[in-house]
Formats: C-alpha cells, structure tokens, sequence
C-alpha cells in the first residue's frame, strides 16, 4: 500500500532541497486507546513519535516478504535510515502514524499524508490524504487493521481531513477488505495495475453499524475467553487449608472443572518427592505461572495486592489470555488504591490481557463441558439458562442462595467486584448472543457508560429479557472503587429511560429473582388479562386487588372452595390455559381439609402432580402460570425438587441444545442437571432462544436441595412423547399474592415492548425545517464562546428565529417597564391581552398572583399593571411582559437537555406545582420517533387532563406530539443546543401556543458512543 507521497519522495533527486517541514504540534494524548480485538485480546492504539525508531525496526523485521511487497509494491527486505526517520517523524496534523501494540511492541502501524488534488504532500485546506496500513503476519485476522482505521479515521476528521485515499495490489485481498467492509461511502477505480480506493469519512449509518457489531464480536469474545479457558491457574492458593486461593482452588476441583488446573505460589518447592512438579490438592503446584510449561489461559489472581504487579507480568509475558483479581486493597480503599488500580488496568492491558475486579468473587460458568467455578462461592450452581452479574460479591452470595432456594439454575455467574475493565456492559455483549442463556440478571452499583449500557440493554432485551436492581439509587454517589461519569439526570429519569430501552426496572433483589424465575421458566403473556382461580376466596381477592394496582385486567377470581381436592386444581388450570379470554393464570392455594377432617398428608405432592399434569395437557403452552400459596408444607417440599428447564417440543424448543436435567434431586455442584448439546460459541445464529425462536419457552435448570417454603417452583415431568422431552416444567411460586402479581406485572409490560419493538416508530422528516440556517446561528453566536464550557442563553430574538427555522413559532413577549410601555405593547398585539411577571421567583408561577388574563381594554390594563406592581413589587423587580391571549386550553412544559453521562434527553409534564411536587414528568432519549412520542404524551398520571377529563374537551394531541418531534429533531441536529425549555405550552382543542421559551447553546460535550471503539481510559 505505497502512497503516493512516499512515491513522490522516493523519485526526488537526491540534490533536490528538502521541503521545510511544518512545525511539530504537540503530542496528541487523547489519541491513545484500549480496543478490544477480534479474538477477544486487547491492543493498545497510540501516536507514533520518534521515540519508536528501535521498536519501528524490530516489528519490520518480523513481517513476511509478502507483506512487505503488499505495503511497498515492490520487494523491501528492510528499512532504511531515512524511512525510518519518515515513519517515526509526525506533525500530528498533515503527517499522522498510529501503532497497535501489545507488550509495549509494534504489531500494526497506520499511516496518513495529506495530499493535495494532484496528490502531492500538501497542509490544510487540503482535505484529502493517502493511507497505508502494515500489520505483522502472526496479528493479521485478528481485526487489528479495522480498528486501526477507524481510529485514524477520527484523527483524520479532527485535523480537517474529508477523504481517504489508497491504492493496494489486486492481490492483496485482506486489505481490500477492510476498506470495503467499513461501511463508508467509497468509490473503487482499477489504474496502472492497482485498486485505487477513495472513502469519505463521514460516518454513516453503516459505518456506524458495522463498528457496533464488530465492537460486539470482539466484546463477546473477550468474555467468552474467560468464561471458557481449557486451562486454569491460581495464583496464591496457600499449601495451609483455607485462605482465599486455596477456596478457589477447592471450589475449581469440587466443580469438576473440565481444564487443566495448577496451583502458583512462590513459596511451593520446586519439584516433588519424585522428582516431578509438586502437588496441591492433587494438581501440578510451581512456583510461577512461567514454570507451568504449558498454556495457561485464565488465572484468578488472590495474592496480596502489592505482589499483584508480579503475578500480573508473569501472567503476561507467558501468554495468560485473561485475569480474575480476588484481591482487595484498590479503589475501594482510598486514593493510594485507586492509583493502584489504574496501573493494575494498564499493565493487564499492555499484555492484552482483560481483567474481572479487582475485588472480585469470580466467575462460574455451568455449562458440561466446562464446569467453571473460579469463585468464592462453595457450591456451583445447577446448570441452566439465567445469566447472572453483580458488583458485590455479598449481594451475589444472596442472589446464588436465592435462585438455588427456588429451583433455579444458571448459564453463567459473575461478581465484578470494581469492575475496574471488564463489565455489565461486556457481559450483555457475550448473553446478547449466547444460546445458552435466554434470561439476564444484573445487580448494579454504577452504571460507567450508561449510553452504552442503553443501546446494549436495548438490543439484547429485543431478543431476551433484562431485569436491573440499581443498588446505591439515593446515595448521590457511586460505592467507593466505581468510575462512573457524573451525571444530573435524577434516578427516577436514568429509571425511565431504562424500561424506554426495554429494560426490566425492579426495585429489591428479591423482586430481582420474582421476576427472574417467572421469566426463565414461563411463556411471555400474550396481554394483561389474568385468570385467578383456588381454594380460597379470600387469597384470590387479595390476587384480585393486586392486579389492579399493577395496571392488570384480572377476571373474576373463580373460587374453587376449600373442598377442592387437586384433581379439581387440574381441570381448572386446564380450562383457564384453553380459555382464550385470559392471557396468563395465577393458581393460589391454601391447605386443604380431607374426608376425615385431617390435613391431606400429601397435599403437596399431589397438587404438585396436578398442575403439572394440567400443563401437559397444552401442547404449546402460549400463558405464564405462577402460584400463590400460603403455609403449604408438603407443596413446599414438592418445589424443593425442581431441577431443569421447560420441555423444548420439536419445532418450539430453543434449538440449541436438548434442555437439561433429570428432573430428579441432585446434589449442587456435581454438574448433573448441565445443559447438553449447547453451542457456547458466539458464533451461533443471534435469537436461537426461547424468547426469539419458532417455539415457546424453555426455562432454567436448578439445583436440588434444601427447602425454603416460599421460594420453590412446582416442577413436573410430562409423559415422553415422540415431539416432546421428558423434561419438568417448571411453575415458579410465590409465598405472597404481591410478589407473584409483581412479577407477572413485568412480564407483562416487557412482552407489550417487545411487541412494539419488532415494529420500531420513525423519526419523521419535516420539509420545512432549516438545518442550515441553525447550524448557521450557532456558530455566530458561539464564534466566541468556544472556550466557555457554560455557554451562551439566547435572546428572546434569537430563540423566536432559532424555533422558527425548527417549524416552532413561539407567542411575541413585548417588555412592558411602564404602565404606558404596556398599553403600547397591547396596541401592537392586540387585545385582549395577558399581562405576566418574568422575574424569576415568579416566572411560571401562576399560583403566586404574577399573571392577569383576558385584558380586553385599556383601563383593563393599567388597573391590572398596577395591582401588580402594588402587590408583588416594583417594574424593575418584576419584569413584566405583554402577550396575546391564545385560545384555552391544558398547559404543559416541554424541555430537553444534554446529559453527559446519558446523552439528549427530551422531557414532557403538566405546567403547574402539583405536577412538580409530584414528579410527573415522562422522559425519553433523543431522537425520539412518533411511537416514543405517543407514549411520552400518554405515560403521565395526568394524561387524562389532555383527554377529555371530567367533560372537558379533548386538546390537539397530535399537534403536541409533532412539537415534541421538532424539538427532538433540534437537539439531535444540533449537539450545541444542550438546553430547550418551552414553559407554558397551551394545548387547545384545535392547535397550541407557546407562551415562552429558553435555548441555550455551548460547545457540544464529547460523544464517546460515536467514536471509534475503545475501552475506557485509565
């Protein structure tokens, strides 16, 4: 990939005098990032300087002639002085280079020249330059070319530059590739035996979509890395029992972990009694993980944190793919430990290796052929199909007690401690596409990038279902050792814009594992109407009454009376899933009374038995069914032996594998009940699950064990049939009527999104809006101010011409500082006319006495004027305006604003104190579409007001829907509009108003979701 410049300067005559070279600017620190590689590894992406000249050689060295030929057109064994002095020397403007290195050596180098339209070496204005890449022979495949061009991409727009140009050898395939496969706008010329490639760099739709799927392979990948290693190390497990590493290194072998295992410890001896390795607990011990001999592709690391750095470069220079940090003492611990931290990261990162913690409990992952559990907790998990992450290791010990109380097993398990690298955020990419994993738990301290957390949880909720507890929600403050950006959106809005983006919001870690168990084990209800039926009238009245409050239709509650044998449970549950008026059932029950007045012995089995018989009466089930059931002891034991996952019928299953268990108690951690046949590359074909397949749902293996009354799921197994395997259902139940109603609540409105989902809104296209003429008003207006972060509030002119080219006209506002200002000012407008205070202690408070409506005369006017400034203060305290009297109708506000941590975001409520007191406005992200829209109109507790409330007319939502959608449309078009603020809009039958209005602009915060990839920085 010869670029022309170097052609150009290749042909000069060695007489010819040098070209005075631009001045240097300073380095260009920013440019420096982590990306995450196509194989899961990591790179680091910096500027070339001239400091590179040794390692520049050393990488050229190891390139293959081919390559070589490939880059130079021609065969060039080695560098000389002069092109190395070329490729290390850079002005960072005209001349740019950037390196991807792992270890601190080369393993790819990207390179612009700037040229001008006769392809010559030129500087700004010129905006076009010639690209050429070289990545060494042992890195090609692993996408580091992809990344590098995205990353000089960036550069390249930062210093002015529009277009790319590069010429490649016909035969020089993989690179030709790279440039086609970007997604940007290219044109493709074949000349004098090359292809010549011109691309814009604009980004587009494309290039923005292909950076995001590949940001996701790669992503996935570096997780699958570490749930999946085919060997293990511990470093620090102690030769005496107990201590932190030698637990893990327990728990390892207790799982029946597949892989290699090997025990680290400086302290081990260096050979055995035989001459051999020592041994641990039966596995090879040395003394560093060089000496192992073999790869290693995982080590959990638990030595105190001062010898981490140690175990860290041991692990890196042999070849150590990924890091699981138990140990404490980093940013958690002050400002000493967060600096530790930092290095920490960078030092894993140079190696390319990714880290779980530091402060982690570890990871597990259930799947038969792998059997992982390199973490603290004792017993491994039953296998099945829930995907569990949390930031503290206590609430996963909860969570992991919990969901084994309840029958419930797990795909894969991970406690980030500090998350201080690898994420939730990681973690959704892997589950976003594991075929293994149909529903996904988080606990969450922090949210580090909630953008980015957005978009993921958006995409992977498409697909299956997301349930979020945010622990720390009142705090103000992330827990100590989280990096978090700081954001000024309130909880109650970062909580809306969640289940916007179709996650499932609960509030406890107990509503955390309701809804879990519901999900992974029963069908997505078709709609809200729910069928209650049981023996007792008064438990499906309080079923009833908890429907109601959840926003659920329920049907009347059909008593079966406390005479109710569970033969009659079974024909009831079987009527109510046939019954096509109800879209989900809940069975409650209470102990019943036998023919000789004694409590049946085997009450739970039995009804256990019943219900499940009645579901296997349903050849596709298409209705959740959840329990009610208060002090049923036998049926608490019958819950207790739930072990596997929903039946997976030929033509409705996940397609992924044969579904799991025996459907008998087994022990934990012996791996029976693991899922069989389970592809667990991300390979696999996105939606092969539950939730997205041709079929219906298949739920979680879970563990046998010991009972918890109100926490077990009632299991059964339906008879073999040539369509169906002899796998239980699994029936999640509920000590109490308001968890399970809770729960099925979620259910409900997360399948209503998906619903809406599969057919996504529209951003529609306004033909009279003036993008231009905007873009045009900012920069006069910030020509100026770029060096004021706090940016510029525009005048009332500024912000009438501002809406207009937007299609919002908002109502002239005339000063009025004498009584005979505001009689002129009615003469313009027009009476009548409203008089109004714009102090600020008054501005939208009608309640204070600071508006006079429906001025009709002059003397009107001046007795108004003079009330005013008698009651509330003097003019020039007061500030009042003159307006025109608009049609009546419902005031409401309409604002949006720019988070730095959650991007644009467009707000909607009713104008008044109540509605502030309250909390009642709705929120979306920006750009919104009609659909967004609609339902921010109709998601407030006064909607009803804009509706025809009490009699009253209905208002023009329509008109206001197509205000939120300009307003949205200004914000995205504009990132320099961070504030709108429109206050009162008047909402009439036919049309709105509105009254007033406040823009203001700054320089545009950063937009990291739209850069190129990288991790975040430390």
């Amino acid at each position: 990939m010869q670029s022309a410049s170097e052609q150009s300067e290749a042909a000069e005559p060695q007489t010819t005098p040098a070209r005075p070279a631009p001045p240097e600017h300073a380095y260009p620190d920013h440019w420096e990032a982590d990306v995450v590689l196509r194989d899961g590894g990591t790179a680091r992406i910096r500027p070339i300087t001239a400091d590179d000249a040794d390692r520049l050689v050393s990488f050229y060295e190891q390139v293959s002639d081919e390559s070589k030929y490939y880059r130079f057109f021609a065969p060039y064994p080695r560098l000389s002085a002069k092109d190395v002095h070329r490729f290390t020397h850079h002005d960072f403007v005209n001349r740019v280079g950037l390196a991807a290195t792992v270890g601190g050596e080369f393993i790819a180098t990207v390179r612009y020249d700037r040229i001008d339209d006769r392809g010559l070496p030129a500087s700004a204005p010129a905006d076009e330059a010639e690209v050429a890449f070289l990545v060494q022979d042992a890195h090609q495949g692993r996408g580091v070319a992809s990344a590098l061009l995205e990353h000089i991409a960036a550069v390249a727009r930062e210093r002015g530059i529009r277009r790319f140009a590069a010429e490649v050898l016909p035969a020089n395939t993989k690179m030709i590739k790279v440039f086609t496969d970007a997604g940007y706008t290219q044109k493709r010329s074949f000349e004098d035996g090359s292809v010549r490639l011109h691309l814009d760099l604009e980004p587009t739709d494309r290039s923005l979509a292909v950076q995001r799927a590949r940001e996701q392979r790669a992503e996935a990948r570096s997780v699958q890395r570490l749930l999946t290693p085919a060997s293990v190390a511990v470093v620090g497990a102690g030769r005496t029992p107990g201590g932190v590493g030698r637990t893990v290194l327990r728990n390892l072998l207790g799982a029946g972990f597949t892989g290699r295992v090997y025990a680290v410890n400086a302290a081990f001896p260096e050979t055995g009694s035989d001459g051999g390795p020592a041994e641990l607990d039966g596995v090879p011990a040395y003394r560093s993980v060089g000496a192992v001999g073999e790869p290693v592709d995982l080590a959990i690391v638990a030595v105190p944190a001062e010898r981490v750095p140690e175990a860290v470069a041991d692990c890196g220079e042999h070849g150590v793919r990924g890091l699981v940090v138990l140990s404490a003492g980093y940013a958690e611990s002050g400002p000493d430990g967060r600096e530790r931290q930092r290095r920490l990261v960078r030092q894993a990162r140079s190696y390319g290796m990714r880290i779980i913690g530091p402060n982690a409990f570890g990871i597990i992952n259930t799947a038969e052929d792998v059997r992982l559990n390199a973490s603290l907790a004792p017993q491994t998990p039953a296998a099945g199909r829930i995907g569990l992450f949390t930031q503290s290791g206590a609430i996963g010990i909860a969570l992991l007690a919990g969901l084994h109380r309840r029958g419930a097993g797990l795909s894969s398990f991970i406690s980030a401690g500090n998350r201080a690298d690898v994420s939730g955020n990681d973690f959704l990419q892997h589950w976003y596409d594991d075929p293994g994993t149909d529903v996904v738990l988080l606990y969450l301290e922090s949210i580090g990038n909630p953008r980015k957390f957005t978009r993921l949880a958006r995409r992977t909720a498409a697909v299956k279902p997301v349930v979020v507890v945010k622990g720390a929600r009142h705090s103000g403050s992330a827990p100590p050792g989280h990096r978090v950006p700081v954001t000024r959106v309130p909880h109650a809005t970062v909580s809306a814009l969640l289940r916007q983006a179709g996650v499932i919001r609960v509030d406890t870690v107990t509503e955390l594992v309701d809804a879990g168990l519901l999900l992974a084990a029963q069908p997505l209800p078709a709609g809200p109407r729910v069928a209650i039926l049981g023996n007792s009238e008064s438990l499906g009245l309080l079923t009833y009454d908890a429907c109601l409050t959840e926003g659920l239709r329920p049907l009347r509650p059909l008593d079966l009376t406390t005479a109710a044998d569970p033969a009659d449970f079974r024909d009831a549950l079987a009527a109510a899933l046939a019954d096509e008026t109800s879209d989900a059932v809940v069975v409650t029950a209470i102990p019943w009374v036998g023919e000789d007045g004694a409590t049946e012995s085997g009450d739970g089995e039995v009804l256990a038995a019943a219900l499940r018989e009645a579901v296997a009466s349903v050849p596709a089930p298409t209705k959740p069914v959840v329990v009610v059931h208060v002090e049923m002891g036998g049926l608490a034991e019958a819950l207790a032996v739930a072990t596997s996952t929903r039946p997976s019928p030929a033509g409705r299953g996940s397609g992924t594998g044969t579904g799991t268990s025996t459907g008998t108690s087994t022990s934990v951690g012996t791996g029976a009940g693991a899922r069989t046949g389970v592809r667990r590359d991300t390979g696999a074909p996105v939606g092969e699950n539950r939730f997205t397949g041709p079929a219906g749902p298949a739920g979680p293996a879970g563990p046998a064990g010991p009972a918890a009354p109100e926490t077990e799921p009632v299991t059964a197994s339906a008879p073999p049939t040539p369509a169906q395997d002899p796998t239980p259902v699994t029936i999640p139940a509920y000590p109490a009527a308001e968890r399970a109603v809770r729960a099925l609540a979620e259910a409900v409105r997360y399948g209503q999104w998906r619903r809406q989902a599969a057919e996504p809104g529209r951003v529609p296209e306004y033909e009279d809006i003036d993008e231009a003429g905007v873009a045009a008003l900012i920069r006069r207006v910030l020509g100026g101010a770029e060096a004021d972060a706090r940016g510029v509030t525009l005048g009332t002119d500024q912000v009438g011409e501002l809406l207009a080219r937007y299609g919002i006209t908002a109502l002239p506002t005339l000063p009025a500082p004498t009584p005979d200002a505001a009689v002129a000012a009615a003469g313009r407008l027009g009476y009548p006319v409203a008089l109004k205070t714009t102090a600020p202690h008054l501005r939208h408070r009608p309640d204070l006495g600071g508006v006079r409506l429906d001025l009709a005369t002059e003397e009107q006017l001046r007795t108004a004027y003079a009330e005013l400034t008698e009651v509330l203060g003097k003019p020039e305290e007061l500030q009042p305006v003159v307006q025109a009297m608009v049609p009546r109708g419902v005031d409401t506000v309409v604002r949006s604003a720019i988070d730095p941590a959650v991007g644009a975001v467009l707000s909607f409520g009713l104008s008044g104190a109540a509605s502030e007191l309250l909390g009642d406005t709705a929120h979306r992200l920006v750009p919104a579409t009609d659909r967004d829209v609609a339902e921010l109109v109709r998601s407030l507790r006064t909607t009803p007001l804009l509706f025809g409330w009490r009699g009253s007319a209905p208002v023009d939502t329509p008109a206001l829907e197509e205000l939120l959608l300009r307003v949205s449309r200004l914000v995205d078009d504009h990132p320099e509009v961070v504030a709108v603020s429109l206050e009162p809009v008047v909402v009439a039958p036919r049309g709105l108003s509105v009254l007033g209005a406040t823009v203001r602009l700054a320089p545009p915060p950063p937009r990291t979701d739209l850069g190129p990839r990288s991790l975040p920085n430390y």
